[in-house]
């Protein structure tokens, strides 16, 4: 009997040990894809402004809350206000989880909104990942310009600059310019997004920028706020920074009710100030890795540490509240949009 118990003991060893054995193969496939790998973080601007800034950030520390602890690989990617990364990350970008890319807030909902020109996306199939922030923007003017109010845009003539057409830099001036009949002139052709923008104020070829990150503005232009070069005139966002209690919300202008709510489904993009993607179709696992991964990267001290370093803003909007807010706005209603949409139309 002894005999036959260890020989049964026995036979069990190696059938413990290839179930010992499948079990950790099944343990954590998510893991075993990542280990080794590179993840690009594709940015739909040049280098120098405030995504390219959140990109980088962002990719030193995520990778460690990635099961397999991946590389992540920051990659400039500008063209079109941000159009062709989005276009290559829907089109071209292996669906494996292998990239991401960060973009303007706003380009989500310009197909939505009548502007596809040029955008092979489905906005709705993106595997959202997050948005490092939710964050109010602002529109400013130059110094020498002599404009230092919001009373002063309505009534004076001004240019403000812009990247492209679809970018938030293009979007807001034009939206204000059209629902409050400024005389402003919107001047396309700043390529490489606001760092490219804010040369043009310095040289004196634009008067100034609309749909300025106030984020943005503390990390990497905080001098020419201190040196009060420039003027704040208007906040865009559904809530007013504490910040600045003392420049006017666009929410509180007045207006029509239907300006109103065609104004509030503009400047909700703002709800997903700095949007992170994956490319539709990824495995629900490493989505879902990636959104859990993410969130963590948002709790990292180290991470938290360096954006406040930096002066980044964090207030995070997690991927599925991300998707949800998508969701939502695609489904407003007929009237509303046709009035946001022309509410954009340039001249």
């Amino acid at each position: 009997m002894k005999d036959f118990g260890r020989a049964v003991a026995c036979m069990a060893v190696p059938v413990m040990l290839m179930l010992g054995a499948g079990q950790a193969q099944a343990a954590d496939p998510v893991a075993d894809f990542y280990h080794g790998k590179t993840v690009q973080v594709l940015v739909g601007f040049g280098p120098g402004g405030g995504y390219d800034l959140y990109a980088r950030t962002l990719a030193r520390y995520m990778g460690r809350h990635i099961p397999g602890n991946p590389t992540m690989v920051p990659q400039n990617m500008p063209g079109a206000g941000g159009v062709k990364v989005m276009n290559y990350l829907y089109n071209v970008a292996h669906k494996d989880g292998t990239a991401i890319a960060t973009f303007a807030r706003g380009l989500a909902i310009e197909p939505l909104l009548g502007h596809a020109q040029g955008m092979q996306f489905d906005a709705t199939k993106f595997g959202w990942v997050g948005s490092v922030t939710n964050e109010v923007s602002i529109c400013a003017s130059w110094g020498t310009t002599g404009i230092k109010t919001w009373h002063d845009v309505e009534t004076k003539p001004s240019s403000i600059g812009a990247s492209a057409a679809g970018a938030d830099s293009e979007i807001f001036p034009t939206v204000l310019r059209n629902l409050f009949h400024l005389p402003a002139k919107v001047v396309t052709g700043y390529s490489n997004g606001g760092a490219d923008i804010v040369l043009g104020m310095e040289r004196g070829e634009v008067g100034g920028r609309c749909g300025w990150s106030w984020s943005s503005l503390l990390s990497e232009n905080k001098a020419l706020l201190d040196g009060k070069k420039i003027n704040i005139v208007l906040q865009l966002a559904l809530q007013k920074s504490k910040d600045l209690p003392d420049v006017p919300s666009v929410m509180d202008l007045p207006t029509t009710p239907q300006n109103k709510a065609a104004l509030k489904l503009i400047v909700s993009r703002q709800s997903i100030a700095r949007p992170f993607a994956a490319p539709p179709g990824l495995p629900p696992e490493r989505l879902q890795a990636l959104r859990a991964a993410f969130d963590a990267t948002m709790k990292d001290p180290q991470f938290l540490a360096e954006a406040k370093r930096l002066n980044l803003e964090v207030q995070p909007v997690s991927g599925g509240d991300v998707e949800k807010l998508i969701k939502e706005l695609y489904a407003s209603p007929p009237d509303v949009l046709k009035l946001a949409a022309s509410a954009e139309k340039s001249p």
